[in-house]
């Protein structure tokens, strides 16, 4: 008897990069260190645009069900290497985008993720693992219309966290890195190496930089017009699907 077809992943091929516009949605993607402002800020972009009606989909870095209690079990118990680490990541975010990012692209929707592969890039690289495995890796990804890239001085991004947490948790600290016995010291030295990686991505892919430090109110004002200058969002609202 022949072998019943699997049925078609709508995950493209590994080793080939999809084309910026093989679907119809587009994909808006925020990065940025920790305190940079970049989930407050794409938060208030998708309340702006959930208000309006328009059709969207929210996803976040490391938020797969499937390898969740993997990644935790390894954190509690301090067993992830620095590739044992990115390759839990990268398979949370093979579900996530096979499941969610690719299917809702594919079917009109406007994508808003907060953090991308270039989280990956800057701290996988950050803890050693080299930059081209991590590009071959996460190569099926689809690329953003839009990176916003929050930029904000290392003090006050590291002062934002520190004063907002009681404690920093060992891995968030990068303690397995052995920067420093004090958490807050290996956090401030662990965020200015993400950082650098971050500086080195600006201009080879793309990323639209705005200052993290101007008032919220500003830069959401800034990230909206960019949005509608690059995006048709009309796309994407109500009518449009009632017309098509």
């Amino acid at each position: 008897m022949p072998r019943p077809e699997a049925a078609k992943s709508t995950l493209p091929q590994p080793g080939r990069p999809v084309p910026s516009r093989a679907y119809p949605g587009a994909l808006i993607v925020v990065e940025g260190t920790d305190g940079s402002g970049k989930s407050t800020q794409l938060y208030l972009l998708k309340r702006w645009l959930e208000i309006g009606g328009y059709r969207l989909h929210f996803t976040e870095w490391n938020s797969s069900p499937l390898v969740k209690s993997a990644t935790r079990r390894g954190k509690q118990r301090r067993l992830l290497t620095p590739t044992t680490f990115s390759l839990l990541h990268a398979a949370d975010f093979a579900d996530r985008c096979e499941r969610q990012i690719m299917p809702l692209l594919q079917g009109d929707y406007l994508v808003l993720a907060d953090r991308y592969i270039y989280t990956a890039f800057a701290r996988d690289a950050s803890r050693g693992c080299p930059p081209r495995w991590l590009r071959n890796l996460y190569r099926f990804a689809p690329i953003p219309d839009i990176t916003f890239y929050f930029r904000a001085p290392l003090d006050i991004a590291v002062h934002r966290i520190l004063s907002g947490r009681p404690k920093l948790k060992y891995y968030e600290a990068g303690m397995d890195l052995g920067l420093s016995y004090d958490r807050a010291e290996s956090f401030r030295l662990f965020q200015a190496r993400i950082l650098e990686e971050y500086d080195k991505m600006v201009d080879t892919d793309n990323f639209v930089v705005l200052d993290g430090t101007i008032p919220v109110n500003k830069l959401q004002k800034q990230m909206r017009d960019i949005v509608a200058s690059k995006i048709d969002l009309k796309r994407f609202a109500p009518h449009a699907a009632e017309a098509e």
